[in-house]
């Protein structure tokens, strides 16, 4: 995988996102939150993939997000 295109592609649905904020406080959601959710993504699934790796698994299972 291109590590340089990943970094840079959004990983969270825009809509869902700017619906769930407006829905749960009224607010806007500016237009660089995304990327940086993204970016927060993309750390918080790194670190899953090295705790299923260090546990001897192919497969990232929710409890390695823990």
């Amino acid at each position: 995988m291109d590590s340089s295109h990943s970094e840079k592609e959004i990983l969270v649905v825009v809509s869902k996102l700017k619906q769930y904020i407006r829905s749960v406080s009224g607010m806007n959601t500016a237009g660089n939150v995304a990327p940086a959710l993204s970016e927060t993504v993309r750390k918080l699934c790194d670190q899953a993939i090295e705790k299923a790796k260090t546990d001897g698994r192919k497969t990232v299972m929710d409890r390695d997000f823990s």
